[in-house]
C-alpha cells in the first residue's frame, strides 16, 4: 500500500463535500476507533466522512489512483475490526436517511443508517421486518451478512426482506441491484458480507404490518443451567414460529447467571403456556412475562455491549445441543479465566428455524437455511488487562469452541465475524462460496476491495 503525500490528501479533501480527517485531528477518533477494542491498534491513514454518493465515488477513485486500500464503515460494529483499516476508511455515518411508505410497505435506508434510524422511520407506519437489537448497529452490515433477529422465525432474515440495493463499485460506477437488475450481485448482497463487492449506499426493504406481542425475561442460578438449556431446546421442537428464545449462561467470575429472553408474536397468556414446560423444570429467581406493543418489545430486547475488547466464536446447529454438550459447555464456563470487562464470558443458543428455514440455501448467499440454533460463545477483557489475561481469555474461548465443535457442522455466522476462524470460506458461506468468488472476480477483477476474510482473499 502506498503512502499518499499531503498534497494527495488535500486533493481528496477538496474533491468531496464531506470531511477528510487525519490522525491527531479533532473528531478522528470517533470515526476511526474499532467497536471491538481488541483491534484498537489499527489506525487508518485517513477517514473520509462522506456527505453523498458522489463523495463515495470520488473517494473510491482517489484511493485507486493513489494505491490506497479502503475499509467501509457503516455502523462500525465489525466484531473483527474490519470497519477500519490502515488505509482510507470510507465512513458512511452521515448517509443515514430512511424513508418508509406505509401504503406500500417499502422502506429505503441509506448505507450509513443505524437500527435507531430505521426504527424511527418505520414505527409511525406500524411496519417491520427482521432487524437487530443494538441501536447503533448499521443496517448495511446487518443486511449484507444475512441479519437474524428476534422476529426472524416469522419474518425471515433481514436480507430476505431486501428488494434492492445500490452500490458503488471498485471503478466508481453506481449500480442498482435487484431481482431484475444485476441479479447475481443482488444475490451476493443477501448474505455475502459487507465490503466485498463495493460500497452499498442504499437498501430498499419490503416491510410487513406489525402486531402486538409479549416479551419475557427468566433468570436462574447456574445450578439450574443443564435443566433449563434442555427444556428450552425441547420447547423449540414444537414451538410456533411466533415464539423466539435466547437461552444463555454468562459469568463475570464471582457471579454466574442463566437467562432465557425473547418474545412471542401473540399474547402473554399464550406465551405463558409455551414457557410452562421450561418454568416447570426449575423456578427462576426472576420472572417477567408481559403483553407489549411491537415497539415496547423492541425496547425490551435492546442490547448494548460494554466498551472494551472481546472475542466471539459461533457454531450453526441443525440439532439441539445434547446433554453431554451442555455439560461440557457449563464446565468450561465455570473455568472462565476472568477479566476487567463487565460483559464477562459465556455461551448462548439463539433460536433460528421457522421462516429462516423456508428459503432454499442457494436462493441467497446466506447458506444456513437448515439451522435450528446459533451457538454463540464469547469472552471479553478490559483495555488495561495484562497480556496474560488477554491470552488466557482467547485460549479459553478456543478451548470452548473446540470442545463444542463436534455438535455443529463446521459452520459459523458471518455477522459474528471471527478473525481467528481458519476455515471461514466454508464456515460462513458453505456451497455458496464458489459463486460468490466468481461474482467477485467479475465485479472487482483487481481485488480492490480486499481485507482479511474478504471474498477472493
Amino acid at each position: 500500500m502506498k503512502s499518499p503525500s499531503e498534497e494527495d490528501w488535500t486533493r481528496l479533501d477538496k474533491a468531496v463535500a464531506g470531511r477528510v480527517l487525519r490522525p491527531g485531528e479533532n473528531g478522528f477518533g470517533a470515526v476511526s476507533m474499532p467497536f471491538n477494542r481488541r483491534f484498537a491498534d489499527t489506525v487508518p491513514a485517513g477517514v473520509v466522512s462522506v456527505a453523498s454518493v458522489v463523495d463515495v465515488q470520488r473517494a473510491v477513485v482517489w484511493a485507486r489512483e493513489n494505491g490506497v486500500g479502503v475499509a467501509v464503515r457503516g455502523g462500525g460494529h465489525s466484531y473483527a475490526g474490519f470497519s477500519v483499516g490502515p488505509g482510507l476508511v470510507i465512513d458512511l455515518g452521515s448517509l443515514n436517511t430512511v424513508s418508509a411508505n406505509a401504503s406500500t410497505g417499502l422502506v429505503t435506508a441509506a448505507g450509513g443508517a443505524s437500527m435507531s434510524d430505521v426504527y424511527a422511520a418505520i414505527q409511525p407506519g406500524e411496519m417491520a421486518f427482521a432487524l437487530g437489537n443494538g441501536a447503533s448497529v448499521g443496517i448495511g452490515g446487518l443486511t449484507l451478512g444475512g441479519g437474524v433477529g428476534a422476529t426472524s422465525r416469522v419474518h425471515g432474515i433481514t436480507a430476505d426482506a431486501l428488494m434492492a440495493t445500490t452500490l458503488v463499485t471498485a471503478d466508481g460506477e453506481v449500480l442498482r441491484c435487484s431481482a431484475d437488475e444485476n441479479p447475481d450481485l443482488f444475490w451476493a448482497c443477501r448474505g455475502g458480507g459487507g465490503g466485498n463487492f463495493g460500497v452499498n449506499v442504499s437498501f430498499t426493504f419490503q416491510a410487513q404490518p406489525v402486531s402486538d406481542c409479549a416479551t419475557y425475561v427468566l433468570l436462574w442460578h447456574i445450578e439450574d443451567a443443564e435443566k433449563v438449556f434442555s427444556a428450552v431446546q425441547e420447547t423449540m421442537r414444537t414451538a410456533p414460529d411466533a415464539f423466539a428464545a435466547r437461552v444463555g449462561v454468562s459469568t463475570t467470575g464471582p457471579d454466574s447467571v442463566v437467562s432465557c429472553i425473547g418474545q412471542h408474536m401473540g399474547s402473554a397468556a399464550a406465551l405463558k403456556e409455551i414457557l410452562d414446560p421450561i418454568l416447570a423444570v426449575a423456578e427462576p429467581f426472576r420472572t417477567l412475562i408481559n403483553d407489549r406493543t411491537y415497539w415496547q418489545a423492541k425496547d425490551d430486547l435492546l442490547h448494548e455491549t460494554a466498551a472494551g475488547a472481546f472475542a466471539c466464536r459461533t457454531s450453526v446447529l441443525t440439532e439441539p445441543l445434547p446433554g453431554d454438550g451442555i455439560d461440557a459447555m457449563l464446565s468450561l464456563v465455570r473455568r472462565w479465566p476472568g477479566g476487567g470487562n463487565p460483559d464477562g464470558g459465556g455461551a448462548a443458543l439463539f433460536s433460528w428455524g421457522g421462516a429462516v428455514n423456508r428459503v432454499p440455501a442457494g436462493d441467497t448467499a446466506f447458506p444456513h437455511r437448515d439451522a435450528k440454533f446459533l451457538l454463540s460463545m464469547d469472552t471479553s477483557w478490559a483495555s488495561n488487562d495484562s497480556p496474560a489475561v488477554v491470552d488466557a481469555n482467547i485460549g479459553w474461548l478456543g478451548e470452548l469452541a473446540d470442545t463444542l465443535a463436534p455438535y455443529g457442522n463446521e459452520r459459523s455466522y458471518l455477522n459474528f465475524t471471527d478473525p481467528d476462524l481458519k476455515s471461514w470460506r466454508t464456515a460462513y458461506y458453505g456451497d455458496n462460496y464458489a459463486r460468490l468468488a466468481e461474482i467477485k472476480r467479475r465485479i472487482d477483477p483487481d481485488g480492490f476491495f480486499t481485507f482479511e476474510q474478504g471474498i477472493g482473499s
